[in-house]
């Protein structure tokens, strides 16, 4: 039951993140952004990186959510956070990817 609350959780501040990030505090609250100088501020697209950054955390707490209850209810716990884990992991690698190529680059 305590892992259950864990995933619960971790997947709400997932949801906290997405909704709260937006063009105002992007600024202050995402890394990487908030060092860079002006003029490559400029040239990032930030509109359509914050739509992403905000589909791929909803999508990550939904999807995880059903990954780890559907290996809970078919598998078994151990089984159900591995493969919760595995897909948080392989999520934040494709987030990476991503938001270091080119598309949001004006």
């Amino acid at each position: 039951m305590e892992k259950i609350l864990w995933i619960i959780i971790t997947n709400a501040i997932f949801l906290g993140i997405a909704f709260l990030v937006n063009k105002n505090n992007a600024k202050l609250l995402l890394a990487g952004y908030n060092t860079m100088s002006k003029k490559q501020q400029e040239k990032f697209d930030l509109i359509n990186f914050l739509a992403f950054f905000k589909k791929f955390l909803i999508n990550l707490s939904i999807y995880s959510s059903i990954i780890y209850f559907g290996c809970l209810y078919f598998l078994n716990l151990r089984n159900a956070i591995i493969s919760y884990i595995i897909y948080v992991l392989l999520s934040f690698c494709y987030f990476l990817i991503i938001s270091n190529s080119k598309r949001f680059k004006r």
